[in-house]
């Protein structure tokens, strides 16, 4: 969990390579649903996504720490271009490995950072296995989705939305390895604030969802789902410990309300959401009786999308 000198630490980094994103109450949003939604946009950073800011946390540390040799990661998309926009700036050489079928988009994205890919395995989870092997046989240094530097990093984006909205009544986020809901949680105990965090996922990939029932981690066979930034099978066990203490709930939703969700991020902020981005987005709705007169906050992860999917969605496909 971050420290307030850790946060006064990751705002100097982050805020060195990009400014503060968006945070905004939409007026259609909050009259289409009944509630006062404050939309944080991690659309907007460099990289289209949230995870830059880990990235740059963590190279700036290896950087401090003489720690310049290469690193190999595995990903979807969205971690896969922080490393390499933050690793350029110091000439670290980055191996990036993604599944099988990844998006087109984003694995032209990480090249164009300079990125090393290697496409391995059918999902995430076999991809990071290849990453370990890697790691041996290149003599690089292993990094995972879910580790301090990056949760201190992502850190600030949790500060920038409640400084501007004050104390909201609940916060919606999507779960994929764990370092988004982690540091809100940790930003919110570290503000002294009563908001709810709600985590989210998809049905399809629900195994953060089962764990956080059953107490332990508890893995799925599968994680199919359009939305690949929370495609996960097997759960974080230190995050998992973390969002047991912290969080209200986990909630999850389906592909279609995934889907309905980008559709009105587009037509009543003209933003574009992927499916992870929207994640949030569907909880709130799918949850909106309940928040009837009251204040929430979404958190608009990512807008990294192929268009032919994209163009898909708002046809009203998936």
């Amino acid at each position: 969990m971050v420290t307030a000198d850790q946060l006064n630490e990751a705002r100097k980094i982050v805020y060195a390579s990009m400014q503060p994103t968006l945070q905004t109450p939409w007026p259609l949003l909050q009259e289409h649903l009944g509630v006062e939604v404050w939309v944080k946009h991690e659309n907007h950073t460099p990289t289209g996504a949230f995870k830059v800011r880990g990235g740059l946390v963590l190279m700036a540390q290896r950087q401090r720490d003489g720690l310049t040799n290469g690193i190999v990661s595995a990903t979807r998309g969205n971690h896969g271009q922080s490393l390499p926009f933050a690793a350029r700036q110091y000439n670290i050489p980055v191996t990036i490995v993604v599944p099988k079928g990844n998006s087109v988009e984003k694995n032209k994205a990480m090249q164009g950072l300079g990125a090393t890919l290697v496409e391995f395995g059918q999902d995430f989870n076999e991809a990071f296995d290849h990453a370990i092997a890697l790691s041996d046989e290149r003599q690089l240094d292993l990094i995972g989705s879910f580790i301090p530097e990056l949760v201190q990093g992502v850190s600030t984006y949790g500060a920038e939305l409640f400084e501007a909205a004050d104390e909201l009544d609940t916060v919606y986020v999507p779960i994929g390895m764990g370092s988004g809901i982690c540091s809100l949680i940790g930003v919110r105990d570290l503000m002294g604030l009563k908001t709810g965090i709600v985590g989210v996922v998809s049905q399809n990939a629900n195994a953060y969802a089962l764990s956080y029932k059953t107490g332990a981690v508890t893995a799925t066979n599968s994680a199919d789902t359009f939305a690949d930034g929370i495609a996960v099978r097997i759960p974080h066990p230190a995050a998992l410990e973390i969002i047991l203490k912290g969080a209200d709930r986990i909630v999850e939703v389906t592909d279609g309300q995934i889907a309905q969700a980008m559709r009105l991020y587009f037509t009543h902020t003209h933003n574009i959401a992927e499916g992870a981005g929207a994640a949030a987005l569907a909880g709130l709705i799918m949850e909106r009786d309940k928040l009837q007169g009251k204040r929430a906050g979404v958190i608009l992860t990512g807008g990294n999308i192929d268009m032919d999917l994209y163009q898909k969605v708002l046809a009203k496909g998936i």
